[in-house]
């Protein structure tokens, strides 16, 4: 029988966490067919792995690439890594279900800095139809959370208080409409607005649908303060009997692990993504303005930040850079103390000026307080964890952004199996893509066996490395030349060959 593509002679990682064999993978059509030596096969087209691995296509499990994934450069970015699958309508906020151009918009405008502006759609719109317009339209595969604070504005407005019944059921209509369209879960942003409003009653209220599908968090508190987050996420999955993932989980070990182990001992299923970095990426807003200022409703908070007084947080600054700055490009990769004194202002009249300039859109990319060696041995004890799956939280929109959307999961392949031996190989792929495909339900993904879908990847594990860094963040990884996603080549000698069969997974 022959095959449309042979990959000979790698080593292969099936995603089991058994160890690489040598091995040839035959694929037909978009599914792979045979996984052994398939001596004196023919193929329209043939891979020579020789001397390299083959692994399956990985899972990111937090990417903001909801408008930006159908530009090259970002699916270029995730496949150089390996990446083959987005999963996107993270931290409560995307472009859907949007009944109404108003909730379009906020969605848009609040998390301009983080997801961009969709290319083609300006509202209203379906689960289904933002997943149609993914489907065979880029190179990488997507999957689609619902975003709590999109449904809850599309009912609610900017409105900071709890919901009323009708507003509840108005919600959860919803929720069951997106998960019956093909929505991959439910996430939360419970810093940002208008999630932040919302109590957990009403978040677990919108979590009983679910049906095994994850609740998705951004806490409403991280670092050393996660005690707080985590104890709702607790609450929240008793009340619904949910399955919990907790998004970019970072701060110290010693806090964050006893604590997703004190939930699974009291029998609640819980996972979590990070990334391999010490600082984060936000909007500045969210980190910069009070929280009496209503971040929901733009028009009212610029207001009040353009005439009243602000207590700015002077312990922020130095570790705040400028990452996303849109009529201020100038800049975008300066500290903001750097930044302002070259404008020749303070700093919180920088901050003021360039978020009233931007109507909240700057973004950033923050120091973490445990920055350091500290810092770094967390990281590595989190990522050993086995409730551990593998997220960029990749932030593609700026002149200078964050470098782990074009990096996290190359040094996670590379520093953290060669060179701190946290994992082998063998766990990498575990972490980074058959435990994320099962966590997210996505069917016939993660595994390189007969009958998977042929998300192919094929790396020289001495040469995987991530190249971007705070300096160079747009910096490409190498050691990552052969990708397939459904049995199409579309990275091809390390550059993109133009082909488009990345599919809109539904559970």
């Amino acid at each position: 029988m022959p095959f449309d593509v042979l990959v000979k002679d790698g080593w292969v990682l099936d995603g089991t966490g058994s160890p690489a064999f040598r091995a040839d993978v035959g694929i037909i059509g978009d599914e792979i067919t045979a996984v052994g030596r398939l001596t004196g096969m023919e193929a329209a087209t043939v891979i020579d792995a020789t001397g390299r691995h083959v692994m399956p296509g990985l899972i990111d499990c937090h990417a903001h690439g909801d408008a930006l994934v159908y530009d090259p450069q970002v699916q270029l970015a995730a496949l150089r890594q390996g990446v083959t699958t987005f999963v996107l309508g993270q931290d409560g906020l995307s472009f859907a279900p949007a009944s109404t151009p108003e909730t379009f918009a906020y969605a848009t405008r609040y998390f301009a800095a983080v997801n961009g502006a969709h290319p083609s759609a300006d509202g209203p719109l379906s689960v289904r139809e933002l997943l149609a317009g993914y489907d065979r339209a880029t190179a990488l595969n997507t999957a689609y959370l619902l975003p709590h604070g999109t449904i809850r504005y599309d009912v609610m407005g900017a409105a900071e208080r709890t919901a009323t019944s009708d507003e509840l059921a108005g919600m959860l209509a919803r929720v069951e409409r997106g998960l019956s369209e093909g929505a991959a879960g439910l996430s939360t942003g419970l810093e940002y607005a208008p999630g932040r409003y919302a109590d957990t009653e009403e978040i677990a209220a919108l979590c009983a649908p679910l049906d095994g599908l994850p609740y998705v968090t951004h806490m409403r508190a991280y670092g050393a303060q996660a005690g707080k987050g985590m104890a709702e996420v607790a609450d929240i999955a008793r009340r619904s009997g949910v399955a919990v993932h907790v998004s970019h989980y970072h701060g110290p070990a010693s806090t964050l692990l006893p604590l997703v182990e004190g939930i699974r001992l009291d029998g609640l299923d819980i996972t979590f993504d990070t990334y391999p970095y010490l600082r984060g990426s936000t909007i500045l807003a969210m980190v910069a303005l009070p929280s009496w200022i209503p971040a929901a409703d733009t028009d009212r908070a610029l207001e009040m930040l353009r005439f009243g007084p602000v207590e700015w947080d002077p312990e922020l600054w130095p570790r705040v850079t400028l990452s996303h700055v849109p009529g201020e490009e100038w800049a975008e990769g300066l500290s903001l103390p750097a930044a302002a004194a070259e404008a020749g202002l303070e700093p919180g009249e920088f901050c003021r000026k360039i978020l009233l300039s931007t109507r909240l859109e700057a973004g950033c990319v923050l120091a973490r307080p445990d920055e350091g060696p500290e810092g770094e041995a967390s990281v590595r004890a989190i990522l050993r964890h086995p409730g551990h799956t593998g997220g960029s939280d990749g932030i593609y929109v700026g002149g200078h952004p964050h470098p782990r959307g074009y990096g996290a999961f190359a040094r996670m392949l590379g520093h953290h199996v060669r060179e701190t031996g946290d994992w082998t190989l063998e766990q990498a792929v575990v972490h980074l893509s058959s435990h994320p495909a099962r966590r997210f339900g996505l069917p016939g993904r993660g595994l390189i066996r007969p009958g998977q879908a042929a998300d192919v990847v094929v790396f020289d594990s001495e040469a995987v490395a991530d190249q971007a860094t705070y300096a160079a963040p747009r910096t490409l990884a190498t050691g990552v030349d052969d990708v397939l996603v459904s049995g199409v080549p579309v990275l091809a000698g390390g550059r993109l060959t133009g082909a488009t069969p990345g599919r809109a997974l539904r559970p």
